[in-house]
């Protein structure tokens, strides 16, 4: 799947989001499991915008260190 640049860029802070707010609907949401739900959700998407965000951080400072393709060093 391809995405626009701005789209790609904002992603890692918008899973974030959505998981400070789901975190936030938890505490004030008490009807069913939605505060069971919410927390799970939550903690999911907080887990998944880090390692998104750890990850293009670290390719992106071995792309600057290495200059160029990553994936050249594994050919050698």
């Amino acid at each position: 799947m391809w995405l626009t640049k701005p789209v790609y860029e904002i992603l890692p802070y918008f899973y974030m989001a959505a998981g400070v707010v789901s975190l936030v609907a938890a505490a004030y949401i008490n009807y069913w499991y939605w505060p069971t739900i919410g927390l799970i959700v939550g903690l999911a998407c907080l887990v998944a915008g880090m390692v998104v965000w750890l990850k293009r951080k670290d390719y992106r400072r071995n792309e600057e260190e290495y200059g160029g393709d990553s994936r050249k060093l594994d050919e050698s």
